[in-house]
């Protein structure tokens, strides 16, 4: 299969690099990390080891693939898709943090959309490196739930790389509970300077928790039956399988970059604001954690709207 990796920085690198054993990939990315892989290949360390040689670029327009996996930021996804729309695709999978990225994909392509999720953890160490640090899974499947074609044979190429990978057709429920793990652990490691393994105890673990709940109220609202302890049982087991991660917004907050506090916390609060009022949900944790980082990004983060 000819795949683009729209979006190559730690998580659209690792995911590449393993895709790139089996199928012909093209990373999207910035330099100097793209000028590496083109003049050295991709070097993949951590729980794998191997080298792998995918083609890679910094200009994503005009491309053409058999499948687009997104891997960008989440405030950076109008502008992907906008990119993406100049080529052709028979299919785009979103392996994005936060809410509303498949909507916004299939807002702009021609192409079945697919929602998922992938629990790999990644740190792009060096130009041309990246260091898996967690062994994971990715989950994908039509974004309404249900079943397509297109969802098996992607499951295929995925598995066919060595890529464990289930088809599921509850994505919503899987999208959600996504959310709650995120709203979760994201906001709470940043905000703390904490690795992963910290909220399985002492003071964060309660945030978290809090943070997960609301989120399951707000999914239970919009029509996904997510229990609160369901919720706070995926929190505690991505916190154990990834205890000596760094969270991806914590490595943004470590590096003085903007957060994708609005697509996770703050899609909460929004969703929870918008009911009726007889209908409120309260998410008093998730709004506190979403405007601390508003309020540190204020003060770190230069060009906020374009970093």
């Amino acid at each position: 299969m000819d795949i683009v990796v729209f979006g190559a920085g730690s998580l659209g690198s690792l995911v590449g690099g393993l895709l790139a054993r089996d199928h012909a990939v093209t990373l999207v990315g910035r330099d100097p990390h793209v000028a590496a892989v083109c003049e050295s290949g991709l070097r993949v360390g951590g729980r794998f080891d191997f080298e792998a040689r995918p083609a890679a670029t910094t200009d994503g327009t005009g491309l053409a693939a058999d499948l687009a996996v997104v891997t960008v930021k989440a405030f950076d996804t109008e502008d992907a898709a906008e990119t993406l729309a100049t080529g052709e695709f028979d299919a785009a999978l979103s392996l994005q943090n936060g809410m509303g990225n498949e909507e916004a994909l299939a807002d702009s392509l021609d192409c079945p959309v697919l929602a998922g999720t992938a629990t790999y953890g990644a740190v792009l160490r060096n130009p041309g490196e990246v260091e898996c640090t967690g062994r994971g899974e990715v989950v994908l499947g039509p974004r309404e739930g249900g079943t397509s074609e297109t969802a098996d044979a992607v499951g295929r190429a995925f598995r066919s790389a060595g890529v464990e990978t289930t088809v599921a057709d509850d994505m919503p429920y899987r999208l959600w509970e996504k959310l709650a793990v995120n709203a979760g652990i994201n906001a709470t490691t940043a905000l703390a300077r904490v690795e992963n393994g910290a909220l399985l105890d002492g003071p964060a673990r309660e945030v978290a928790a809090d943070a997960a709940r609301e989120t399951a109220r707000v999914a239970r609202a919009e029509g996904v039956e997510l229990a609160d302890e369901a919720a706070v049982r995926a929190v505690e087991r991505v916190a154990e399988d990834t205890a000596a991660n760094t969270s991806s917004m914590h490595q943004d907050v470590l590096a003085d970059r903007r957060t994708e506090a609005e697509a996770i916390n703050g899609y909460v609060v929004a969703r929870a604001s918008a009911r009726e009022t007889a209908d409120a949900v309260p998410v008093p944790v998730n709004r506190t954690l979403a405007n601390l980082l508003r309020a540190w990004e204020e003060d770190h983060v230069e060009d906020r709207q374009q970093s």
